[in-house]
């Protein structure tokens, strides 16, 4: 994914933070049992929080174990255990994720970036198969998103709301796969919805600059505004406010709820208002 879903670490508690680390050393660990010791590179913030929301819904953390970084065998760590398959979920769509995010890469780089991903690709498409035969409806969720995203970006001008949509319905998608009936399903899809798309718009702002310098596709290159830092910072907000209006009819969340709460209220916010202020920056040293 893309690294966006961060916690608000000066608001955690210590014990919660130290859980969150907990948890992202558990998904690196079980990175390198089901797949390889080079997946530990698709470790990301994003795939973090979605382990911590399955743990969450299934009360699937039975406890803390004490064990060795397996980057750094010298450093001790303390993992997050989990009685069921949340980390196995979580590690198959970070390789799912990044194989499909090269298959991008492949359609829309340059020359040298384009060589780099050949190079890689292959080990992520063994890495993606294996995946897909453990959790297919996962596979084919991402593989559809992929292809929608490339048809919306192709159209000659297309809206802004259907760029997001692509990545939008994955992550709602993803959610509703943990749903135990119609009411959950609804809940579930709104809240990934709009976390989706507020994940492809803050990347978007992200890379706007770097967009525009090598013409490649950016959804706030549509919109004609004096003020388009105001205007990004619109959309993002109206994203955030409703996943989360959604993410609080989720009443049975137990595990790590009060990170997941850090998440939403701060953390998401937090790194929102970085993106826009290194643009903001940036647009100002233009207009000098």
């Amino acid at each position: 994914m893309f690294g966006y879903l961060q916690i608000d670490k000066a608001e955690l508690k210590v014990r919660e933070y130290e859980a969150y680390k907990a948890v992202y050393c558990g998904l690196c660990k079980q990175l390198g049992k089901d797949y390889s010791f080079l997946t530990r590179l698709a470790l990301s913030y994003d795939c973090t929080f979605y382990t911590m929301m399955l743990m969450s819904l299934s009360s699937g953390c039975s406890g803390f174990s004490d064990g060795r970084c397996r980057f750094n065998p010298l450093k001790k760590c303390r993992f997050a255990d989990c009685k069921n398959d949340c980390y196995s979920k979580a590690a198959a769509l970070s390789v799912i994720s990044v194989y499909y995010k090269l298959m991008d890469e492949l359609m829309d780089s340059g020359f040298w970036k384009r060589l780099a991903v050949r190079l890689i690709k292959p080990f992520f498409s063994h890495w993606r198969k294996k995946a897909a035969r453990r959790y297919p409806e996962m596979d084919t969720i991402v593989a559809d998103m992929l292809e929608k995203q490339v048809k919306v970006e192709a159209e000659p001008s297309p809206s802004i709301d259907a760029t997001a949509h692509p990545t939008a319905e994955m992550l709602g998608k993803l959610l509703c796969l943990e749903a135990k009936d119609e009411l959950q399903r609804r809940v579930f899809y709104e809240c990934g919805y709009h976390l989706g798309r507020w994940i492809y718009y803050i990347d978007a702002a992200d890379d706007f600059e770097k967009d525009v310098k090598h013409g490649n596709f950016n959804p706030f290159r549509l919109i004609e505004s004096d003020n388009l830092t105001q205007r990004m910072e619109q959309t993002l907000n109206q994203s955030l406010a409703r996943s989360y209006d959604a993410y609080v009819l989720i009443d049975n969340l137990t595990d790590f709820k009060g990170i997941l709460d850090n998440m939403m209220l701060l953390g998401f916010p937090l790194k929102q208002n970085s993106v826009l202020s290194k643009r903001q920056e940036v647009t100002n040293e233009q207009s000098v």
